[in-house]
């Protein structure tokens, strides 16, 4: 077996894939929790970048919420993992040394707990997709009822804490009594307003704790915690055998955490935050007063087109985005959404067309291998902030939206019960809409029970939508996209 990535074997690598920093200069000045690829593609990029442009020794510590083989891996090869641009001229690796240390949240809790009371650390950031949030569908605070977040407050003061939520409230609270410097908080997961959101979650879940402070608690991080909103954007796929073979190939020793993405990156931010922060925008990165034109546009076009060729580019019996592209009707839906959702953009935002050529240009790359499977999964909490909104603003103005339609009525379709149903939270509820197993007898009936197991009663009670959702069903239950 080959030698394993570490910092020794960096140092023997050609200048063009070492790492743009000096691994050993860095100390940990940011906390992640989320040790996904994107993380690794997207934010600990950026981060590399700013401490090498800048000469400031801001680091990362990542922590993983659930995986301690993850973090064990990670330390195993010193921190160090290669990015694989996929480029249709030819792929570019290179090794990336921003992360100094990997935690993994249970098993580490009293480190984690340190950092995030320690002074240095002023910025803490997160990837912990929607579901990590435990969200109310109903009023968007924390559903303090869900299992997972009920067991965290029961413990809150003495026992282990499971949810990224429930432990960021307890380090912040830590932080606060601590009389620590402010620090800012910031999500990085596709959510509307996704820094208000997590300052929801995170006060919601304080005010709702035993904690006999607190009261005092919430005044001192109304103060000292900044949440900026962010927008962030690289398509990542699931790493893939192959794309280790490509980073092997290319580093001469092997890479187990290695990832691969597509050339393009941005990233959006808030100017609103309380402490020092790496200055991400050396590498790019756009500060703004208000990030929400750019959130939505990203939100409605970008990932509602990805979650609508998903579904679409599964029923018709394909694997990948670049596949769905291919046939005849990826370009003209990803075109048709783009359209008939930008009316439902603020002000400010980036020109639909435009983005949308853009989008059709990323999507189509031929050296992506981006899963329909992986973009599918957790389709109840995605498409609520992908499509919901979008449909609602454009019936209450009487507008048509047949492309919408199509998509909720190919995602109701994959939340039948049958083998390789995706992955989803709701799944069990979904599998429940679907009382004998097919919609041919009562499909309208399948569609209302699907849209309230969203919250969206609303949407349930709108007879024109749901005939409309379900006269989409025979055609795709048939393999046909029809737009």
């Amino acid at each position: 077996m080959s030698a394993l990535l570490n910092r020794t074997a960096a140092g023997r690598l050609a200048p063009g894939l070492r790492p743009a920093v000096d691994p050993a200069a860095l100390r940990t000045r940011v906390v992640h929790f989320g040790l996904g690829a994107f993380h690794r593609a997207h934010q600990a990029v950026y981060t590399e970048r700013a401490a090498a442009l800048s000469g400031e020794p801001w680091g990362i510590t990542a922590v993983a919420p659930r995986s301690a083989q993850t973090a064990r891996a990670l330390r195993d090869q010193d921190c160090l993992y290669s990015v694989t641009e996929r480029r249709p001229d030819g792929h570019r690796t290179r090794v990336v040394g921003s992360v100094v240390d990997a935690l993994a949240m249970g098993p580490d809790a009293k480190a984690v707990d340190a950092l995030l009371a320690d002074p240095e650390v002023t910025v803490v950031t997160l990837t912990v997709t929607e579901k990590g949030y435990h969200r109310s569908p109903s009023t968007g605070g924390l559903d303090s009822a869900a299992p997972p977040v009920a067991a965290d407050l029961a413990a809150a003061s003495s026992g282990p804490l499971g949810t990224v939520v429930g432990r960021l409230a307890a380090g912040l609270a830590a932080r606060m009594r601590a009389g620590a410097p402010p620090i800012s908080v910031v999500s990085c997961d596709n959510m509307a307003d996704n820094g208000g959101a997590l300052r929801r979650v995170v006060h919601d879940f304080v005010r709702a704790s035993a904690w006999p402070d607190r009261a005092r608690v919430l005044d001192l991080m109304a103060s000292s915690v900044a949440f900026p909103a962010t927008v962030v954007d690289r398509i990542v796929p699931a790493t893939a055998e192959s794309d280790r073979a490509a980073a092997q190939a290319a580093l001469g020793v092997r890479d187990a955490l290695c990832v691969a993405a597509e050339p393009y990156r941005q990233w959006v931010l808030e100017d609103s935050f309380a402490a020092p922060r790496p200055p991400w925008e050396r590498d790019g990165a756009l500060f703004v007063p208000d990030v929400t034109p750019y959130q939505l546009t990203k939100l409605r076009l970008l990932n509602g087109s990805h979650s609508a060729l998903a579904y679409l580019g599964t029923a018709a019996g394909l694997t990948t985005i670049a596949e769905a592209m291919a046939a005849d009707w990826g370009e003209r839906l990803v075109r048709a959404l783009c359209a008939e959702v930008a009316p439902t953009l603020p002000a400010g935002h980036p020109d639909p067309a435009r983005y949308a050529e853009d989008l059709v240009v990323r999507f189509r790359n031929p050296a992506m291998r981006h899963l329909l499977r992986q973009i599918g999964t957790d389709g109840s909490v995605k498409i609520t902030e992908r499509w919901l909104p979008a449909l609602r603003t454009l019936r209450a103005r009487g507008t048509s939206t047949p492309v919408l339609e199509l998509a909720v009525a190919a995602w109701v379709l994959s939340t039948r019960p049958a083998d390789g149903t995706l992955p989803d939270p709701a799944a069990e509820a979904l599998a429940g809409c679907w009382k004998t197993g097919e919609p041919a007898a009562r499909p309208a009936e399948t569609v209302r029970a699907v849209l309230r197991v969203l919250g969206a009663a609303d949407l349930a009670a709108d007879d024109a939508l749901v005939a409309a959702v379900a006269d989409r069903l025979p055609a795709l239950r048939a393999g046909r996209v029809e737009i």
